[in-house]
């Protein structure tokens, strides 16, 4: 199959599903308020609460939800053959991923920027409140310790990447500071951030930064588990100061570098007119995992993705200048992670092997699918690079500073989420010491999934990645069908049809519960005894919810035509 008709049949499906699908939940489901006056403006701080145009936005919203997933979990989930993985990349993110962003973000600015946790207790009941923050804290744990494990192996891989990732911080907080002060565009000196994050690739190739022999003197780490260490110690300062500081300029820059990305596989594919070497539907060994419903899972962003939700509702809700912009920076952006997940699949498929012979020497089996899956993109992305004249080892470097970049976005959103799910648990458990300190609510933030990371379980740098994984996919997409039921009670209070929620929420929740059931099944027979009792623990939270969504979703729809819609809350005078 030629690699350019799949690109441009899923592109032309990508734009019809923003063009009229988007289109109907921003009138129909969601009801978008023009005169709104968003929680940007009413709250507004400085801080958090910043009015953001809907361009820039999209950058940090795209950007913050990306990271390396809809890349990890595609090259993963080929290993069943591309047609599966991309049939649900592309009905996921049309009919599921687009509700779900879109949503969670329209509610939330309904509801004063609260994040989908939070909600939960105004939309459904005080319980599940408590039970969706407790799910959305496991998710963030691991959401931060992947992270974390896919950036220090990109280091450890690709050394002649770390400096250029380095010296991106100091740019972009050089960008951030002309913006803020000057109040010009971001447009200008983001591109000149971009060409200089670039030329240091360069530089990077010249000095390279290898923490080898660092590992080796110390001998009780190994340069993995340092990388790991130093990743928190930063997040712990970039998840404390203001999102226009390092956040929001280095997303501009990340912005650009989405479309550059896109555009070089797009163009690839093109100029290379590469074909698709691996199986439409892969012949798997027999012990491999069933793909029903593992796929739905393993491709754990890229069609739908809890965290989204969390990302939403939590950071971008308070920097919507317009309730307008929702569908621009919700839907968009999830058309945009759809967009990535498919340069993956075309990445491990068309742009690294051949030959059917070296896809399936690459994949011979789920272990080596999953652990070779960040570099058969990377290489991948090389070959389509390649296909423009650009060298193989510049193009490599080029898709790892992509890949670690967008990562780095993530884990500093992340932990700053972590930090306000950590506080609102305190302040339920009445542990206000924690609540109303934001160094130690962050130190709890960083700590927890740092220690994720470097717990002995899977191999001897810790967890191996396709461990970690797979609860991190179970987990994320259950936070999906729980926001979901959020955004489903919402809609019917409000009287509108719920349909468009329903679905991917009812076919979410059953992939999702059986994946977990499978899971603890695998843990307890590999004796995971820290992985295995979390996998439990979510299982009973996620039911529990799941019934107390059930009863709120019931006792809506019979009342619906019984009272008046939801009021909506009054917006404060802007300050």
């Amino acid at each position: 199959m030629p690699a350019i008709v799949v690109a441009a049949v899923v592109g032309a499906l990508f734009y019809l599903g923003y063009r009229y699908y988007s289109g109907y939940l921003a009138s129909k489901v969601y009801a978008l308020d023009p005169t709104f006056v968003t929680p940007a403006h009413s709250m507004r701080d400085g801080v958090d609460f910043v009015p953001t145009n809907k361009h820039v936005l999209f950058g940090h919203h795209f950007t913050s939800v990306a990271g390396a997933a809809p890349i990890v979990g595609p090259a993963i989930a080929v290993f069943w053959g591309w047609g599966p993985a991309l049939a649900w990349v592309v009905l996921g993110t049309i009919f599921a991923a687009g509700v779900h962003d879109f949503g969670a973000l329209a509610v939330s600015v309904r509801h004063r920027a609260k994040s989908i946790g939070t909600l939960a207790k105004e939309v459904i009941n005080k319980r599940a409140r408590t039970l969706f923050l407790l799910i959305i804290f496991f998710l963030l744990t691991l959401v931060n310790a992947v992270f974390a494990v896919v950036i220090a192996n990109l280091f450890v891989a690709y050394p002649e990447a770390v400096l250029p990732i380095l010296l991106q911080i100091p740019l972009a907080i050089a960008i951030g500071q002309y913006v803020y002060r000057t109040r010009s565009a971001a447009l200008l000196p983001s591109i000149v951030g971009v060409i200089l994050l670039y030329a240091s690739i360069l530089l990077g190739q010249a000095l390279p930064i290898s923490l080898e022999g660092v590992a080796a003197a110390d001998g009780l780490l190994s340069e993995r588990n340092i990388w790991v260490i130093l990743l928190f110690c930063y997040t712990f300062i970039a998840s404390r100061i203001p999102v226009w500081v390092l956040l929001q300029p280095r997303d501009y820059i990340n912005s650009h570098q989405l479309l550059i990305a896109l555009g070089v596989i797009g163009l690839g594919v093109v100029v290379g007119m590469d074909t698709i070497v691996a199986p439409a539907i892969n012949d798997t060994p027999d012990d491999s995992p069933s793909w029903f419903p593992l796929l739905f899972i393993t491709i754990a962003c890229g069609a739908i993705s809890g965290f989204h939700s969390l990302v939403a509702s939590g950071t971008t809700s308070k920097q919507l200048d317009k309730e307008t912009d929702a569908r621009h920076v919700g839907y968009l952006g999830a058309v945009g992670e759809g967009s990535l997940a498919l340069g993956s699949i075309l990445a491990c498929t068309a742009g690294l092997f051949a030959t059917t012979a070296e896809w399936d020497a690459a994949y011979a089996d789920f272990g080596s699918a999953s652990g070779s899956a960040t570099t058969n993109f990377v290489e991948g992305v090389a070959g389509f690079a390649n296909n423009l004249g650009v060298p193989t080892a510049i193009g490599v470097i080029f898709a790892s500073i992509v890949v670690i970049s967008f990562s780095a976005t993530t884990m500093d959103t992340g932990v700053r989420l972590q930090r306000y799910i950590v506080q609102e648990i305190a302040e339920i458990a009445g542990a206000r010491r924690i609540s109303r300190n934001i160094l130690l609510a962050t130190a709890i933030a960083v700590l927890v999934p740092l220690v994720m990371a470097l717990l002995p379980g899977g191999g001897e740098d810790g967890y191996t990645f396709g461990v970690l994984w797979q609860l991190f996919g179970t987990t994320n997409q259950l936070t999906a069908g729980l926001a979901l039921a959020v955004i489903a009670v919402w809609v019917t209070k409000n009287r509108r049809n719920p349909v468009a929620v329903l679905v991917p929420l009812v076919f979410l929740l059953i992939m999702t519960v059986w994946a977990l059931v499978i899971n603890l099944g695998e843990f307890i027979d590999e004796g995971q005894w820290v992985l295995a009792p979390l996998d439990a623990i979510i299982f009973v939270l996620a039911v529990w919810l799941i019934v107390e969504a059930a009863i709120a979703l019931r006792k809506t729809w019979t009342a619906r035509d019984e009272v008046p819609a939801e009021p909506q809350p009054e917006p404060e005078p802007e300050r």
